[in-house]
This record gives structure tokens, sequence and C-alpha cells, in this order.
């Protein structure tokens, strides 16, 4: 297991759920991860567990990206790979959604996934690296949902991002794809639940059971289904795919 031996990742939002468990794997494939983290004390909890290394990182201030570019440069040498995956969730009718509420979710999902694109990207570049940006999206990308206009949206986004950045940056060897995961489990979907359970009158937990059962596979995924992609798309073996989105979502979405 060592498909990803002597490279280096940063991981946003790794801290915790998905990005800690692409953290772990990428460890276990051989790469050094830097755990970017808005919250950097769980940063640092996490990357003393898995023997990674931790950098404050907010996605929505330039400065904050650049630094932590700059920290995770320094401390290994260079960039390999990236993975875009800190993200917010929202949900609304159409008709209650607010400009604060729509910023604020845009920022991070597209704007965070843009501009810490760009800014890996110009190291990469500068330091003559042939290198991997993988970006989070979602089935919700796909697809317009009634109550979820605004991630919706942000997912469509980072679909067309993937897109350009991927038919742009190739000219520079840098491969840009994304993963678009369908219903993944974990401590974000008692958020998510709440969400529902709010505006479609569920009970709490009913909205989970739902779309539990109604996955093909028969379950809610969960961060380790997702991880053999992460993995796939750093390595060797994916030089040839360039500005693709994979759905990892249970046969949910057929693309």
């Amino acid at each position: 297991m060592s498909r990803l031996a002597g490279k280096t990742a940063l991981i946003t939002g790794a801290a915790r759920g998905i990005g800690r468990a692409f953290a772990e794997a990428y460890i276990r494939e051989g790469a050094r991860v830097a755990i970017g983290d808005v919250d950097l004390a769980r940063a640092t909890e996490t990357a003393s567990e898995i023997g990674a290394f931790a950098v404050h990182m907010d996605v929505t201030d330039q400065a904050s990206i650049d630094a932590a570019v700059a920290a995770t440069a320094a401390e290994f040498g260079q960039i390999d790979i990236l993975i875009n995956n800190a993200a917010l969730f929202t949900a609304a009718p159409i008709v209650e959604i607010t400009r604060e509420d729509y910023a604020r979710v845009f920022d991070v999902n597209f704007g965070g996934t843009l501009f810490t694109l760009q800014a890996v990207a110009k190291h990469m570049i500068e330091a003559g690296v042939r290198g991997r940006i993988i970006n989070m999206a979602s089935q919700a990308g796909r697809r317009g949902e009634s109550l979820v206009a605004v991630y919706c949206a942000t997912k469509a986004a980072v679909i067309s991002l993937t897109q350009s950045a991927g038919l742009n940056l190739i000219q520079h060897g840098i491969n840009v794809n994304a993963i678009s995961p369908g219903v993944v489990d974990g401590e974000h979907w008692d958020g998510v639940d709440a969400f529902f359970a709010k505006y479609e009158n569920k009970a709490p937990g009913q909205k989970k059971k739902e779309v539990g059962a109604s996955v093909p596979y028969g379950r809610m995924g969960v961060a380790d289904d997702l991880t053999g992609m992460a993995v796939f798309l750093a390595s060797d073996e994916a030089e040839y795919i360039v500005a693709q989105t994979y759905n990892v979502d249970g046969g949910q979405w057929m693309s």
C-alpha cells in the first residue's frame, strides 16, 4: 500500500469526518498529510492521532489560505495533492433563503474551493509539480432539491469549476477531478436531519432513515466508502483522467 509514497497532500476540512478518512487513507498509502481546518485545536488533535501535520485554514480568508499553503510547502517541501473538502450545508424553502446564508455557504463551498485550488495550483506551477487536485462535489450538484437550492447550486458550481480548471491546468501537468458522494452518514447528519425535521415536519431521525432506505445499495454511505476513489484520483493510475466528476453514491445517480 504505497501508491502515494513520497507525495504530500493538503486536505481542507480534515479534522473530522470525510476529510479525516481521506487523511488516514493517504497516510496508509505512504503520503505525508497536512490537515487544514478552521478548528486548529481539533486539527492538531487529529494530526497527533494519525501522524499528520496540522495547519490552521479558513477557506473564506485568502491570507489564511496562502499561509496554510506556505506552511505545508515549508514543512514538506512541496504539495503534490489537494483535496478541497471543506463545506457547509444549509436548507430552506425558496421564499425563506437569506442573503446572509447564501453568501456564507457560497463563500465556503464554492469560493473556498476556487481560491484554495488557485493557491495550490500556483504553488504547483512554480514548483514544477505534476499535481492532483480533487474537489468534493455532491449528488446535490447533479439536480435541484426543493429545500436545498443554495447547497445544490454550490455543488453544481464545483462540478463546473472542476471541468474548467481541469481543462485549464492540465497544460501545467495538473489533473483536476472531483468526487460526487451521495448521502454519507456522520456527525454532520444531525444538522441535516434537523433542517428536514423543521421544514418537512418529520420526527428527528426520520429523514435519515428515509434517505438511507432510498439508496439502491441498501444503506447510507460512510466516509470510508469514498477513500478508494480519493486514493485512485491522486495516484499515477489516474494520469489520463482530466476534468471528470465521479459518483460514489451507492447507485443514487447515474451519469
